[in-house]
Parts: C-alpha cells; structure tokens; sequence
C-alpha cells in the first residue's frame, strides 16, 4: 500500500559490510524533519526484522526471497581471499581460483556468496560466521573468500587480501515489505536509484498553482517582433497597394491606385 505512513521515524537495517552512510546523509538533506534509525543485523536476522515490521526497509544480499519482499538490485562486489601477510599470493595483485589449490580454504556458515564448488580443501568444519573465520585465518589455518567490503570489515594489521577472478560475486540490493510499500519507502527507493529531489517519481513535485501560472506565463510572453506583447497590425490594403505601385520602374497600370501618368509615358510615338 502507498499511503501516509504510520510511524514519525525511518527504519533502515543494513548487513555487515555494506555501508549506508552516503544515502543516510541525502535523506537527512531532503527529510530533515523524519529521523532515521540505522539497525544493523546479521544477513538472517534482517528477514526477521523485515518480515515483521521492525524496520520499514534494509541492505541485503541477493538473492531474496520474491514471495513477500520487494527487492532492488544496487552494485555487484569483487570477490576476494583473505589470507596472512607473509602468504604466496600477498605477492600479487589478482590469482584464479586455481592458485588455492593447496590451501585449506574456509566455508563459514553465513558464506555471503554461492559456490557451486568451493576451490582449495575443505577444512573438517564450518566456522559459524565470516568473522570466526578471519579468525582462523589470523591463526594460520586456511583461507576465506569473502566480498571486499567484509575484507575490509573485520581488516586486521597481519592479514591482507587479493582479488580472485572467475568466482561467484555478492550482490547487494535494497528490501522491503511489498505489502508496506509507504511513502517514506519510496523517498528511499528513489534516493538509492539516484533521483533528484524534483523527480516526476518524487513526492514533492511542483503545486498546481505554480504550474499553472508557469503555462499561463509561458503562452503570455512577447513574440519576436511585437511591441509590448501585442499583436502586430495588418497595414491597410489601399496604403500597401499604393507602395506597391509607386514602386514599379515601369508604371504599367497593373497595380491599382498608380500614377495616372504612368499610362502615357508607356504610350508609343506617332511617326512624322
């Protein structure tokens, strides 16, 4: 439903790494007066949160579940592997899946990204979040594939991380209750999709009186060539007429109101 909205406030839950803040600084720019509350949640939790009703909308990870959320994809992440300083790949830019091989590369339980095989060797168990497993990579056992921003998350001075090509990419997307589709989830939607604050698809578009006094401005304005916006008169018939004649270096009595004597000087001579 599209309607006013019941709560004074806007919800907005987000999953670890992604970073709201440049769209949290727009709406405070456009909404000052309805506050925005930030809740971070954990990738399960925030369908919890969004399913009932605790947050109006949030920053999730495709895919969604299409049955009751609305979902609208925002940017693709690079995919990267987390591994300690001191280890072969530090010492390039990018590596293949392939280049894991010998690893012991980890599988944590909210794994944000979907491998249809996982490269390296399988570690005996599954660490229960992506932070254990960083944790474990600090202690030198194994490797994590994880979306950048959550290598840059749980960033740590002893490890680092390379890019890896040809694996499976996270994709971030803004959710919502399809059924509590409010305004002020729509002045979101449209400030994460970029629109100006005079979007046609806004909520605050020009009043009727103003652009009814725009159209009527606009049909009122001076032509090129009128004197005070006023229609141009027609010349009368007989003057235009009477130029036109006086203008002929013949005279030849086509036109009305020329000289009399026009005919005479166009007469021949008698001979003898």
């Amino acid at each position: 439903m599209t309607g006013s909205d019941a709560s004074a406030s806007f919800r907005l839950a987000y999953v670890p790494g992604v970073t709201p803040s440049k769209w949290v600084r727009i709406w405070h720019e456009r909404l000052p007066d309805v506050p925005l509350s930030l809740v971070p949640a954990s990738p399960d939790e925030i369908y919890e949160l969004l399913r009932g009703g605790d947050v109006d909308a949030g920053f999730v990870r495709l895919p969604v579940d299409q049955d009751d959320l609305s979902a609208i994809p925002l940017y693709t992440e690079t995919t990267v592997v987390v591994v300690p300083k001191d280890h072969i790949v530090a010492a390039v830019e990018q590596i293949s899946p392939g280049d894991l091989d010998d690893d012991i590369v980890l599988h944590p339980l909210d794994d944000a990204l979907d491998w249809e095989k996982l490269p390296g060797r399988p570690a005996l168990e599954r660490p229960a979040t992506t932070a254990d497993a960083v944790e474990l990579v600090a202690a030198g056992i194994g490797v994590v594939l994880v979306p950048q921003s959550l290598a840059r998350l749980h960033h740590r001075k002893d490890l680092t991380y390379r890019t890896v090509t040809d694996t499976p990419e996270s994709r971030v997307a803004l959710a919502w209750p399809e059924d509590r589709t409010t305004d002020l989830v729509e002045d979101f939607i449209g400030i994460v999709r970029g629109r100006t604050v005079n979007s046609t698809r806004g909520r605050a578009p020009a009043p009727a009186a103003e652009q009814q006094k725009s159209k009527s401005g606009a049909k009122s304005a001076p032509r090129k060539g009128d004197a005070g916006g006023g229609a141009r008169r027609k010349p009368a018939a007989g003057k235009a007429g009477g130029r036109t004649a006086s203008k002929n270096p013949r005279g030849g009595g086509g036109a009305k109101g020329g000289p009399k004597g026009g005919a005479k000087r166009g007469k021949p001579r008698r001979n003898g």
